[in-house]
């Protein structure tokens, strides 16, 4: 089993309300040093591959097609660890 961590945020030069609006909040509570907020997306995935390289490419994929919107976004992926939860 594989844990993969995926990060996604909007490219640069595409507008992000959510970062303008938190940017602005954080300067009304004072935060004036705050230069830039980016609001993306967190997502853990576990999977069974037969090898990791199978199975990053595997979430290479999911992002391409369903979790990420390529045209907009970009995204990382980290392995994680994963530690099976006992029942």
């Amino acid at each position: 089993m594989y844990r993969f961590k995926i990060f996604v945020i909007l490219k640069k030069g595409v507008l992000d309300p959510q970062g303008q609006a938190v940017k602005k909040s954080l300067h009304a509570l004072g935060y004036q040093e705050v230069q830039e907020v980016k609001v993306g997306k967190y997502m853990e995935v576990d999977l069974e591959a037969e090898s990791v390289d199978v199975a990053r490419e595997r979430v290479k994929h999911m992002c391409d097609k369903l979790l990420a919107n390529p045209v907009i976004e970009e995204y990382r992926i980290e392995q994680a660890e994963f530690e099976p939860v006992e029942g």
